[in-house]
């Protein structure tokens, strides 16, 4: 071999914008010359650099190794290079998502991103920065997204459909998105069906602007590829839009029944009524579809979330909650009967909605219609505010397992009793005379004082701790940050976890447990900067990758979530907490509205945690969570 090597030219080397093409650069190398050395590539890529990219490039089989420290290109390689050489000639210019959807590393999002805001995108153009998506992820969302049908692939090129121009639409109301932003793109989504839409207004005559919106409303929520199967053409979907954006309650008097729509629209009856019934009564869509029936056959639909269903909401709630706070009050007066009956409730609502949202006629069916809607919304508020609650524990779980998990910090069990509780504390401050030099002691004392809200006195304790056991520093000033945040103090423990990782930045424990603070300030873009850091560290920390869920969890963003908690399970799932990340995967997966695999793991949880080593009275705590998520699940799907 020649001791002469060829490289490329000091613009592939050095370009004047962006950064270099690493891959491009080796590739140029191993192509002109026959065979190079470790230490040929390294004259133009730094060590950290040539190792990352040729493990990449040999995984892709582009080069080979044939040899002690000998390198190759292969057949394939030189098809890359040959596909690379062209696109530097003719450079496509893409569109790439923007930090805010960068951020979350949400692959799903970032691949509808660019196949809809490019007319189309091939496949390297995922792996090259600024996404740099690795093989193996981008290969399965790829797929996912293609099975779903939101992606289509033709020659070699990614190009998004229409069902995924209405996930994209809904996976952007995710994000922090200035709402101009959101309109915008919903506009571009308008545009694209608005010379159809108009010629079907022009054929079929439709001048109202209500309907015209209803109809475009129905169209942008609502995807044809839903129920392409049950009808011929897209065409005759749209009038089963039509038909449901002119029966509105808005419109009453005036109503089209299905006989004369039918025959008005040209369109099946029967297939009619059909795909309204899938619509309306079986939910197919996410959007709930309300009906008000008429004594004389005659129907009229609204949305749940739309104006006229809003309004109508706040006046139930208002009612509902004056009818529970009065009879609060009369079961406090003896010999005292509210006068609120649901009939008077429903007379009450009747009186306030009719002629000011619904037109009067409409009464009669609406005084039908009140009382299972009054139970809806009432199971509703019920349901939320006990979830609210439930979720408020489980937080505050998390937080207790955060300091037990971090900082072997002493647990310890005590009676509930108060008379119980002091003689504990009197026995501890006894055994605390004849041993003050055992931390231990301390620490089971600050427990149970935190537990029942003395925390005035936990810190006093602390402070003479910190003089008393200096080496224990670390631990100590970490109890005194939890003691303030249940003060509601928290901006001072971020301060204290601030200062001891100015003494310890090596720790990283402790950086974790400041993501996790950052996450409970709701310093969203800093909680995650930080444990992304980590991650990137130490990506083979399962503790990391379970906490980089449980704040993705906490900002409901429950997909990645998900994708966190199943890399800690492969990188550890023989830890004795593990039952704890199956049960936050189960509750991700219940918000997702996926039951299935919301029940499998919430069990997997549960029996995880009865097998577990771990400590029986953690273990209490958690089975009771995934049990109430279960019976959460079982009422859903009773609903539907």
């Amino acid at each position: 071999m020649s001791n002469i090597i060829n490289y490329p030219p000091e613009e592939i080397i050095k370009p004047i914008f962006g950064k270099p093409n690493y891959e491009f650069i080796i590739l140029w190398i191993l192509n002109n010359n026959e065979v190079c050395t470790w230490a040929n590539l390294k004259n133009q890529v730094k060590h950290s650099t040539l190792s990352i990219y040729l493990k990449r490039l040999k995984e892709r089989g582009y080069i080979e190794k044939i040899s002690f420290n000998k390198y190759k290109i292969t057949s394939k390689g030189k098809d890359r290079y040959y596909e690379l050489s062209q696109a530097r000639q003719k450079k496509r210019k893409l569109s790439y998502p923007p930090k805010v959807i960068r951020r979350r590393r949400n692959y799903d999002h970032w691949i509808l991103w660019m196949v809809y805001n490019n007319n189309y995108c091939k496949w390297s153009d995922f792996l090259e920065p600024p996404l740099s998506i690795n093989q193996s992820s981008l290969s399965k969302n790829l797929n996912s997204l293609l099975d779903k049908e939101f992606v289509r692939k033709e020659e070699k090129e990614y190009r998004i459909t229409r069902l995924g121009k209405t996930e994209y639409s809904n996976m952007l109301r995710l994000y922090d998105l200035d709402r101009q932003s959101v309109l915008e793109e919903e506009g571009k989504r308008i545009k694209e069906i608005t010379k159809r839409t108009i010629n079907f207004f022009e054929e079929y005559k439709i001048k109202d602007n209500d309907i015209k919106f209803r109809f475009l409303n129905n169209k942008l929520k609502l995807p044809y590829e839903k129920v392409k199967s049950i009808l011929d053409n897209e065409d005759e979907y749209d009038k089963v839009l039509l038909y449901l954006s002119i029966n509105h309650p808005n419109r009453f008097p005036h109503y089209v029944s299905p006989e004369e729509f039918s025959k008005k629209y040209d369109i099946n009856q029967v297939k009619l009524n059909f795909v309204i019934l899938r619509i309306v009564e079986e939910n197919i869509f996410p959007i709930k579809f309300f009906k008000l029936d008429l004594a004389d056959g005659k129907m009229f639909y609204f949305q749940v979330n739309e104006k006229l269903e809003r309004l109508l909401n706040a006046i139930v709630e208002d009612h509902i909650t004056k009818f529970s706070y009065l009879n609060n009050l009369y079961e406090e007066q003896p010999g005292e009967t509210s006068p609120l009956t649901m009939e008077n409730i429903v007379s009450a609502i009747l009186d306030d909605i009719c002629d000011t949202v619904f037109n009067n006629g409409l009464r009669e069916s609406l005084e039908g219609f009140l009382p299972a809607y009054i139970n809806y919304l009432a199971y509703k508020m019920e349901r939320e505010r006990k979830l609210l609650d439930t979720y408020d524990k489980l937080e505050g779980l998390i937080w207790q397992e955060i300091q037990m998990k971090f900082f072997d910090l002493i647990e310890v069990n005590y009676p509930m009793k108060t008379d119980e509780v002091n003689k504990v504390l009197r026995e501890i401050d006894k055994t605390i005379k004849l041993n003050p030099k055992k931390s231990d002691l301390y620490y089971s004392k600050s427990k149970i004082l935190i537990d029942i809200g003395e925390y005035k006195e936990v810190l006093t304790i602390l402070d003479k701790m910190l003089k008393d056991f200096p080496k224990e520093e670390k631990n100590i000033q970490i109890k005194r940050a939890y003691v303030l945040k249940e003060m509601k103090d928290t901006e001072s423990g971020l301060e204290i976890i601030d200062a001891l990782l100015e003494k310890y930045p090596d720790d990283n424990d402790l950086l974790n447990y400041k993501a996790s603070w950052l996450q409970y300030l709701n310093h969203k873009e800093e909680s995650l900067e930080t444990i992304q850091y980590l991650i990137e560290h130490d990506p083979n920390n399962a503790t990391f990758h379970d906490t980089y869920g449980e704040i993705l969890m906490y900002f409901n963003n429950h997909e990645q979530a998900i994708e966190e908690f199943q890399k800690a399970l492969e990188i550890s799932s023989g830890d004795w907490y593990m039952y704890q990340t199956y049960i936050k995967l189960g509750i991700c997966y219940k918000e997702l509205e996926k039951y299935d695999l919301a029940t499998e793991y919430l069990q997997k949880g549960i029996e995880s945690a009865e097998q577990s080593a771990g400590d029986q009275e953690t273990k209490t705590k958690w089975i009771p969570f995934a049990n109430l998520f279960l019976r959460e699940i079982e009422q859903l799907e009773a609903e539907f």
